[in-house]
């Protein structure tokens, strides 16, 4: 009755850490578009682990040629996580739309 519901949050915990870094991988690849074509339009979300995509959707969103925000929205069983959706922008700012702390 205490094993399930912990080893239950500590795959969440595992997955929201491989959704994190998929989203740092995307926007070191948009710094990388970026430097070679003056802009962010026309980039799309690069994939990332496998084990990754049943659990999270990672969307790249260009807002303009010089802004942009990664996010990766929880889905399946992902969807109980206290931190919710994870995002970065071009700045370099984290955010999530949870209540949950320490997500990043």
């Amino acid at each position: 009755a205490i094993a399930y519901p912990s080893y239950v949050n500590h795959l969440r915990k595992t997955r929201r850490n491989m959704a994190a870094a998929c989203l740092q991988e995307n926007a070191q690849y948009l710094q990388r578009w970026y430097t070679t074509r003056l802009t962010y339009e026309g980039a799309v979300a690069q994939p990332c682990q496998q084990e990754l995509d049943p659990f999270y959707t990672v969307t790249v969103d260009v807002a303009g040629p010089r802004s942009f925000t990664v996010t990766a929205e929880p889905k399946s069983s992902q969807e109980g996580d206290a931190c919710g959706t994870l995002s970065l922008d071009d700045k370099g700012r984290r955010d999530h739309t949870g209540a949950g702390s320490g997500c990043w």
